[in-house]
């Protein structure tokens, strides 16, 4: 046997070492629990590159510095300065406050590159990209959230023809910000937002304030007053979908089955409406009924689901409320017709035109993800699945749905039904008295 090489020797030296150092569960646990802002694999990415990379901007580390991202940084620089001037705060109160932290923000990336790591000079450009594009999102959020009055124009000090914090960049630059601010790669740690509007409003003005400030500028539909400690804006976008409690079903029993399309279900005599509120847990079914929330199919729906479901699949204890809730529709959605029929009920609005590309989109959603062995809605697909069953609901379905598919036909067949009727009571009546 050949000896050992000098390197493998020190390797084995090191694993040894490493042995007889004993590392805590609590210390291990809290090292993966500092975790939030991750990288997507190429496994994944590869199928909707652009769903994952930004467009316009950058928020964080991850795709700093890429050359289509560049002309975007004149006007972090931009914010930065009206952020602070109208702070009237010496920009080292900003400073300070943030280098306490930046150890815990360093830690809340996974796989940061070694250049934001090593030497005083790393540690100082990592400060100044979280400072600057924490200044420039929040006065994105504020612009954008504001009514564009001439006295908010004047509020946030910026000219009316500024080409991103005007009228004008709401219309045309703030839509594709947002789609990469909800980006999972292209996240800031929420408590970079949290210590810059601290110094900025002397401790006034907190996590509530800036919580309301993303949910306006994501024009999301729920506006939960307790949403609970968020990470950074693309958790605050995911929990305001969520209820504000997270009650998963404990005791939900694994699918079987796969659920069939809505145009399959409706054949089965299953009717479909609109929940009460547009929560993607808020899905019941009773009675022959499916309830499902509304929702709003654009331009940025699929990359903003995209990355919901990344991070439901790489951050631990995240939950799968998201995942299921694509898959539930992934499952009932086939084609246009399905969704045309959910169109019809009032669940999905199309902002995008054709049915058959909200149908594609749906379809694509879920490829190289897989949903968790329990799911919350797996009492929906079981009862779904086992009122599918009962051929008397299909029969009734099938009877309805060919000979009362308008109402001249339920008339006709009332009137064919009161014709037999006295037919038959005229054929009596003749028997008996004749």
């Amino acid at each position: 046997m050949s000896p050992l090489s000098p390197n493998r020797t020190d390797w084995i030296v090191q694993v040894n070492e490493s042995l007889d150092r004993e590392i805590p569960p609590s210390e291990e646990r809290q090292n993966w629990e500092k975790l939030s802002i991750y990288k997507v694999r190429s496994c994944i990415t590869e199928l909707k590159p652009k769903a994952y990379q930004p467009q316009v901007v950058s928020f964080g580390p991850y795709h700093h510095g890429k050359d289509h991202l560049f002309p975007m940084e004149k006007h972090k620089h931009r914010a930065l300065w009206h952020f602070v001037k109208r702070s009237g705060k010496p920009f080292e109160c900003f400073f300070e406050s943030l280098k306490e932290v930046a150890q815990v923000l360093k830690e809340s990336y996974d796989a940061l590159d070694p250049e934001w790591e090593v030497g005083c000079s790393a540690a100082d450009h990592f400060l100044e990209l979280m400072i600057t594009d924490g200044c420039f999102m929040l006065e994105i959020l504020r612009t954008a959230t504001e009514k564009g009055t001439q006295a908010t124009q004047e509020k946030l000090d910026y000219v009316v023809n500024d080409p991103i914090f005007s009228k004008h960049g709401k219309l045309h630059i703030m839509p594709y910000i947002k789609r990469d601010m909800l980006m999972l790669e292209n996240q800031l740690p929420m408590l970079v937002l949290e210590r810059l509007v601290a110094v900025e409003s002397d401790g006034k003005k907190g996590l509530e304030y800036i919580y309301s400030l993303i949910l306006n500028f994501c024009s999301s539909s729920t506006r939960s007053k307790d949403i609970g400690k968020c990470l950074h804006v693309l958790d605050v976008y995911r929990k305001s979908l969520l209820p504000p409690v997270n009650n998963s079903n404990s005791n939900a029993v694994s699918r079987k089955e796969i659920i069939r399309s809505a145009t399959e279900l409706h054949d089965h005599g299953i009717r479909f409406k609109k929940s009460g509120s547009s929560s993607h847990t808020d899905i019941s079914f009773a009675e022959g009924v499916l309830k499902l929330p509304e929702i709003m199919v654009n331009d940025i729906t699929e990359s903003v689901y995209l990355n919901l479901i990344v991070f439901e699949h790489f951050h631990v204890g995240a939950g799968n409320e998201v995942t299921s809730y694509i898959f539930l529709m992934d499952k009932i959605i086939n084609d246009e017709k399905d969704v045309a029929l959910l169109h019809a009920q009032g669940i999905i609005q199309n902002a995008i035109g054709s049915d058959k590309a909200v149908a594609e989109m749906f379809n694509s959603l879920c490829k190289e993800v897989t949903l968790q062995p329990e799911s919350s809605l797996d009492d929906v697909h079981n009862k779904v699945s086992e009122y599918c069953k009962k051929n008397w609901y299909t029969w009734m379905a099938t009877l309805f749905h060919t000979y009362f598919k308008s109402p001249w036909s339920i008339i006709s067949f009332i009137a064919a039904i009161l014709l037999f009727a006295l037919t038959i009571i005229d054929t009596a009546y003749t028997v008996i008295y004749h």
